[in-house]
C-alpha cells in the first residue's frame, strides 16, 4: 500500500481541529459558569513571549489551510486576524474545515512530489518536496500550536485530558 499524503493530512487536520473546536466551547461554558470575562481565557499565555490562546488558534488553522492547499497546488486563502471571541474562533475554524473538505484528494496526494518554497526570493526562503513539507514541517508546527492552545486552557483550570486533545477518530 502506498503513502497516501492526503490521507495523512486533511483527516489529521480534520479530527484535531475538531477537537480544539469542542476544548473552546468547553472553555466559553466554563468562563460563562465562573463568570469572568471570557478575554481572560482568550488573551492568555503560557509565557509572556508567546503568543496568547486567539493567536494560537489562529496559527494552527492557518497551518491546515496553507498545508493543505500548497500540498494541492494552490495558493492558500488569506484570513484576516480579527478573531476576538470564542464565536469568531469557532467561524474561522469552521471556514478551514470547509475550505480542507474542498480540495480533491488527488491534487493533494499529487503534492506528494512537488516543489515547495515559503518567502520565496527572501533571505529566510524554504524550499521542500510535497512530503517532506507535510511530514517536517508542516504537521509538527500545526501540532504545536494546537497543543499550546490546549495547554493555555488547561494551565488556566479548564478540566480537559487526553480524550479532549485527541478528540474523534
Amino acid at each position: 500500500m502506498s503513502f497516501s499524503i492526503h490521507t495523512a493530512s486533511v483527516p489529521v487536520f480534520k479530527q484535531m481541529l475538531g477537537a480544539l473546536s469542542a476544548v473552546l466551547q468547553k472553555a466559553e461554558t466554563y468562563a460563562a459558569e465562573r463568570k469572568f470575562e471570557p478575554s481572560a481565557l482568550l488573551q492568555a499565555r503560557l509565557y509572556p513571549d508567546m503568543f496568547p490562546l486567539v493567536r494560537q488558534v489562529q496559527i494552527a488553522s492557518d497551518f491546515a489551510k496553507s498545508v493543505s492547499a500548497r500540498l494541492a497546488g494552490i495558493e492558500p486563502p488569506a484570513y484576516d486576524d480579527t478573531e476576538q471571541s470564542f464565536a469568531e474562533l469557532q467561524a474561522r475554524i469552521a471556514k478551514v474545515l470547509q475550505f480542507i473538505d474542498s480540495l480533491p484528494a488527488a491534487d493533494i496526494d499529487a503534492g506528494a512530489t512537488r516543489d515547495i518554497v515559503l518567502q520565496a526570493g527572501t533571505p529566510r526562503e524554504k524550499k521542500f518536496v510535497g512530503q517532506a513539507y507535510l511530514l517536517h514541517y508542516g504537521l509538527p508546527h500545526f501540532y504545536f500550536h494546537v497543543t499550546t492552545a490546549y495547554d493555555i486552557l488547561r494551565h488556566n483550570g479548564l478540566a480537559v485530558g487526553k480524550k479532549d486533545f485527541i478528540g474523534t477518530y
